[in-house]
C-alpha cells in the first residue's frame, strides 16, 4: 500500500490504528478516571452501615447475629447520590425488596431445586423493577446476592439449618433500619433540611421500559438461565447465585456492547487479586471485632473506587463477601472457597459478555448508562 503523503509532496506517517475493544479494557484494569463527585462520606456511611451493629453486638455477645446485620448494610449503596431527605422515600422500597429477597432465599434454602428456580426468578423480578422505576446503581446485582446469601446462611446441612431463618431475617432488617436512620443523619443540619425535595415519582420514575432496558432484561434472564443451570448440573447448586451475580454485574447498567467486555475482563481480574486477598485476611476473620474492622475498611475501600476502577472494587469486594458467608457458614477450607468464586467469577462473566451480542450497532452508538 502506498504511503500516504501531506500536501507538499513528502511521506507522511500513518495514523496508527485505533486500540481494539479487547486492548481498551485491558487498559482501563490500570486507569483510575475522575470519579463524578465527592466520595468519602458516601464511604464512610457505608462503611459505618455495615461495621458498626456487627461491632455493637459482638461487643454484647451475640457476634453471630451482628455478622448477619452486615448484609441489611447493602441497603446502603442504594441512591447515595441524592440529598438525605430524598434517601428517606427511596430506600425504604430497596429494603422492603432486599427483605423480600432474603426471605425466600431462606425459604427455599432446603430445596436445591426450588432455590434454583427462585434464583431466576428473583433475578428477573427485581432487574425489571430496577430498570422500569430507574433505581439507578449499583442496579439488581446486591437483591440476586442478598437472595444467595440469605440461602447459604441459612442452608441445611445434616437435617439440621445452619443458622435460623427467623434471626436471620430479624438480624437484616435491624441491619437495614441502620444503614437508613444514617442515610438520614445528615437532615440534623439545617442546611440539609433546606434543600429542595423531588417528589417519590420524580425520584422513582416509572414503570416503564424502553428498548434499551428490555434488552438489559432479557440479556439477565439469559445469564440467570444458563449460569444456574450450568452450575447446578455441573458444579454446586448452592453457588449458583455467585455466578449469576456476577452475570449481572457485568452487565450493569449499559445497553452499550463493548461495555461489558471490559466489565466482564474487571470482574475476572478484580476477583482473581480479590480471592488472594480473601486468603491472607481469613486468617484474621475468627476475632470477632477485627473481623467487624475489616468489614468497614473493606466497604469504605469499595466505596470510594468503586466508581473509579470496577476491577480494584472488585479486589475488596470478594473478600467482603467471603469473609461473611464464610464466617456465618464456618467454612474453613479457604483455598477451595477461593478457588470456587474465580471459577464462578470466570463462568458468569463469559456468560454476560456473550449476551452483548443483543444489543445492535445502533444501541451501542446511542444508549448509555440508564439512570
Amino acid at each position: 500500500m502506498a504511503e500516504a503523503v501531506d500536501d507538499g509532496g513528502s511521506p507522511r506517517p500513518r495514523t496508527p490504528a485505533p486500540p481494539t475493544a479487547l486492548i481498551k479494557a485491558v487498559r482501563s484494569l490500570f486507569q483510575m478516571p475522575a470519579g463524578p463527585g465527592p466520595r468519602l462520606w458516601i464511604a464512610i456511611r457505608a462503611a459505618l452501615s455495615i461495621g458498626t451493629p456487627f461491632a455493637v453486638l459482638t461487643l454484647l455477645g451475640h457476634e453471630g447475629i451482628g455478622l448477619q446485620t452486615a448484609a441489611g448494610a447493602f441497603v446502603a449503596l442504594y441512591a447515595a447520590g441524592l440529598a438525605a431527605a430524598e434517601r428517606a422515600k427511596v430506600l425504604p422500597f430497596v429494603g422492603a425488596l432486599l427483605l423480600a429477597c432474603s426471605a425466600l432465599g431462606a425459604a427455599l434454602a432446603p430445596s436445591p431445586l426450588w432455590l434454583s428456580v427462585g434464583l431466576v426468578v428473583v433475578a428477573g423480578v427485581t432487574a425489571t423493577l430496577a430498570f422500569a422505576f430507574r433505581l439507578g446503581p449499583p442496579g439488581p446485582v446486591f437483591f440476586v446476592l442478598s437472595y444467595g446469601l440469605a440461602a447459604n446462611i441459612t442452608g441445611v446441612v445434616d437435617g439440621q439449618r445452619l443458622n435460623s431463618p427467623l434471626v436471620l431475617l430479624a438480624a437484616l432488617a435491624g441491619g437495614a433500619l441502620f444503614s437508613y436512620l444514617l442515610a438520614l443523619a445528615p437532615l440534623l443540619r439545617a442546611s440539609e433540611r433546606a434543600k429542595p425535595v423531588r417528589p417519590l415519582r420524580e425520584l422513582l420514575p416509572g414503570p416503564w421500559l424502553g428498548a434499551g432496558e428490555g434488552q438489559l432484561i432479557l440479556r439477565i434472564l439469559i445469564v440467570a438461565v444458563i449460569g444456574t443451570v450450568v452450575t447446578v448440573l455441573w458444579i454446586d447448586p448452592h453457588r449458583a447465585y455467585w455466578t449469576v451475580s456476577t452475570g449481572i454485574a457485568v452487565i450493569g447498567l449499559s445497553a452499550v456492547r463493548r461495555h461489558s467486555l471490559g466489565r466482564g475482563l474487571h470482574r475476572t481480574a478484580g476477583t482473581l487479586v480479590g480471592a488472594v486477598l480473601y486468603l491472607a485476611l481469613a486468617g484474621l476473620g475468627v476475632f470477632p471485632l477485627v473481623l467487624a474492622l475489616l468489614l468497614t475498611l473493606l466497604q469504605f475501600t469499595i466505596e470510594l473506587v468503586v466508581v473509579r476502577n470496577y476491577a480494584l472494587a472488585l479486589v475488596f469486594i470478594t473478600p467482603l463477601v467471603l469473609l461473611i458467608s464464610g464466617a456465618a457458614t464456618g467454612g474453613a477450607n479457604l483455598m477451595g472457597t477461593a478457588g470456587e468464586r474465580v471459577l464462578d467469577t470466570v463462568i458468569g462473566s463469559a456468560i454476560a459478555v456473550a449476551t452483548a451480542l443483543i444489543h445492535r450497532s445502533a444501541s451501542a452508538r446511542g444508549s448509555g448508562e440508564l439512570r
